[in-house]
Formats: structure tokens, sequence, C-alpha cells
């Protein structure tokens, strides 16, 4: 953790008070005075993190807001990995193929 006066309280206070816009996708709930306090805080860490979701504010707000979610697909290929890499080097992609499609 950082030292008192060098933005810590700062930056743990903004990371409080933007968790329910993320957990609970409340992300029309005063975005933009989130980001406005962040980018006047003394954390350098934070200002440059909101710098970069400035860069793609449109989808930052669709991902804040909307019920959509990729995390079915992330899991879906994470089970691949990991039976790619369980099979690593012992055998060819149809034996591959065959344990994703059948789940072994």
């Amino acid at each position: 953790m950082r030292p008192a006066g060098h933005g810590g309280e700062a930056l743990i206070g903004s990371v409080r008070r933007s968790a329910p816009y993320v957990s609970h996708r409340r992300g029309e709930q005063d975005r933009e005075g989130w980001a406005a306090r962040a980018e006047a805080s003394p954390a350098r860490e934070l200002r440059d993190f909101v710098a970069g979701l400035r860069r793609d504010w449109t989808a930052v707000k669709a991902g804040l807001t909307l019920p959509y979610s990729s995390g079915a697909v992330e899991g879906n290929v994470n089970r691949i990995k990991m039976i790619k890499r369980i099979m690593y080097g012992r055998a060819n992609p149809d034996l591959l193929r065959i344990r994703v499609l059948h789940g072994y």
C-alpha cells in the first residue's frame, strides 16, 4: 500500500465508490462524476486508468450497463486451453477434437 499523502487514500476511496457500477451494472449512475473525480485525484495511476477508459467511453458504458456477457464463451475457451495443456505433445488434433466435444 502506498504511504499516506501520495494518493493512496484517494485511490482506495475511488475504487470503493466505483464498485457498485461494476458489480451491479449501474454504469448509468454518475459515471461522469466518478470519472471527473478520478481525473482530479492525486493518484497518477487512477488518472491514467480513467484516461484509458475515456479512449473508448462508449464501450465502457456498454460494459457497465448492458446485460450481455462473454463469460460463457471465455469459460469454454479456458476449458479447451486446459485440455490442450494436459494433452501437450501426446496426441493429434483429432483426439483433441474428440476430447473437447465429449468433455473428457
